[in-house]
C-alpha cells in the first residue's frame, strides 16, 4: 500500500516515530470479536524530497527505502533539516557529475531510532545532530532530505535539552567545513578546539566572512583552539561577530579593507586564512597573508582562484573530507558535546524557519537561491 494513501506526507512530517495501522480484509476479522478488525503493525516509512534528473524542479516528494545503519553508523529521525548553497547549486546548474535520482540535504537534527552494532556513543531516543555525506558515495539514505537519515556516529552530535532541533540544525556542513579546512594536516592544520578552552597560542587567524554560516563556525572553533580573531563582516553584524568570540571585525565593504588589516596584523603572527565567502575574496585573503608574518596558507570554500606563484598556498575546501580522519571525531565526539553543553559553542548563524514538511524544502532552497539572507540560516521543520 502506498504511503501516501494512508497518512498524508504534511502529517508525516509533523509526527516523531510513526507507526502506521491498516485494517485487515473482513475475511480476516476475528472470529471472537465478530465486530472490529484487528489492526496490524507496520514499520515506520520513509519519504523524500527527491529530484529525479538535471535541473528538475520542484522536488518530488514520495516515497524512499528505509537504510538499516552499518557497524558504525546511527538512523535518525529527522525533525529539522537547514539549507545550504550546495543544494541550490546542484538542483540549477548540475554542479557535480551526479546519478539520479538523488536526494540532497547535508544538515540534519533528530531523534536516534536505531544504531549500528559497533556504535557506544547513542542509543535509540537521544537528540541529535549530524552532518548526512551520502551525496558523494551514492547514498541516498544517508542524506538529509528525507523523513529518516542515516549519519555516521563520528559526523553527529547529542543535542542539550535547552536547544531545540531547529538552533542545533544550523551547525553540520558548515562546522564540518570550517574545520576541514582549519585542522587537517593539508590545510591550515591548527591546533585542535578544546572545552574548556587551550590557553592561547599567541597567533591570530584571518576569518574572512564571519558573519556567514561557515565564519560563524570558525570564529568559534579557532578562539576554542586558543586563536585570535580578526574578521569581516558588514558593520550591521559587528556585534554578532563580536559575540562569536572575533576580536576585531573589519567592514568588508570598505575600499581600504585590505590596508586596514594589513596594518592591524603587521606585528602579530598569522595562523593562516579561512576565506569563507570565496573567488574575489581569497585574492585579497592572499594579499594580507603575504604582507604579514607567519603562515602563508589560505584556506577557502570556493575553487577558481589563481594559484599565487610566490610560495603562498591556496586550497579549496571540501566540508566531508574530515569523515575519514581524525578531524570528525576530534570536533564532534571530543570538542562540540561539552561546548555545546557549556556554551562556549553557539549554533550560529540563527535559524529562519520557512515552514514545516518535505513539500518546504524546495520554497527554502528557492528562497536562499534569491539571496539578501544575512547571518541566518534556512530551517524546514519535520
Amino acid at each position: 500500500m502506498a504511503l501516501h494513501s494512508v497518512v498524508p506526507y504534511s502529517l508525516i512530517s509533523r509526527n516523531s516515530i510513526i507507526s502506521i495501522y491498516t485494517l485487515k480484509t473482513a475475511s480476516s476479522v476475528s472470529q471472537s470479536t465478530g465486530l472490529f478488525p484487528k489492526l496490524v503493525k507496520m514499520a515506520p516509512t520513509n519519504a523524500a524530497a527527491w529530484l529525479s534528473e538535471e535541473k528538475k524542479h520542484p522536488f518530488e516528494i514520495k516515497e524512499s527505502p528505509l537504510g538499516k545503519p552499518e557497524a558504525n553508523e546511527i538512523l535518525i529521525r529527522n525533525h529539522a533539516l537547514a539549507i545550504n548553497p550546495i543544494d541550490g547549486l546542484i538542483q540549477t546548474k548540475a554542479f557535480f557529475p551526479l546519478h539520479y535520482p538523488i536526494i540532497l540535504g547535508q544538515d540534519v537534527a533528530g531523534e536516534v531510532i536505531s544504531i549500528g552494532d559497533k556504535v557506544t556513543r547513542f542509543k535509540p531516543g537521544d537528540r541529535v545532530l549530524g552532518h548526512a555525506v551520502g551525496l558523494m558515495a551514492g547514498r541516498n539514505e544517508a542524506c538529509g532530505f528525507q523523513t529518516y537519515t542515516i549519519l555516521q556516529d563520528n559526523l553527529a552530535c547529542e543535542i542539550p535539552e535547552n536547544i531545540s532541533y531547529e538552533q542545533a540544525v544550523v551547525v553540520p556542513l558548515c562546522l564540518s567545513t570550517a574545520a576541514s579546512g582549519m585542522f587537517q594536516e593539508d590545510f591550515l592544520h591548527l591546533n585542535l578546539p578544546t572545552e574548556p578552552r587551550t590557553a592561547s597560542t599567541g597567533q591570530t587567524l584571518l576569518v574572512w566572512g564571519g558573519a556567514s554560516s561557515v565564519g560563524s563556525n570558525a570564529i568559534q572553533l579557532a578562539v576554542a583552539a586558543g586563536y585570535e580573531v580578526i574578521t569581516t563582516a558588514s558593520p550591521k553584524n559587528f556585534d554578532y561577530v563580536r559575540r562569536l568570540g572575533a576580536s576585531l571585525p573589519f567592514d568588508h565593504g570598505s575600499p581600504t579593507v585590505t590596508e586596514d588589516i594589513a596594518e592591524a596584523t603587521k606585528n602579530k603572527v598569522l595562523a593562516g586564512a579561512i576565506d569563507c565567502i570565496g573567488t574575489t575574496t581569497t585574492a585579497t585573503c592572499v594579499d594580507i597573508v603575504r604582507r604579514s608574518q607567519g603562515k602563508k596558507f589560505v584556506a577557502t570554500v570556493k575553487g577558481g582562484f589563481a594559484p599565487p606563484t610566490d610560495g603562498i598556498q591556496v586550497k579549496h575546501i571540501f566540508g566531508t573530507t574530515l569523515k575519514d580522519n581524525f578531524v570528525g571525531k576530534a570536533v564532534y565526539k571530543e570538542f562540540l558535546p561539552r561546548a555545546l553543553q557549556s556554551g562556549a559553542f553557539l549554533p550560529s548563524p540563527e535559524p529562519l524557519v520557512v515552514g514545516t514538511g518535505l513539500e518546504k524544502v524546495q520554497e527554502a532552497v528557492d528562497l536562499y537561491w534569491k539571496g539578501g539572507i544575512s547571518a541566518k540560516k534556512l530551517v524546514v521543520l519535520l
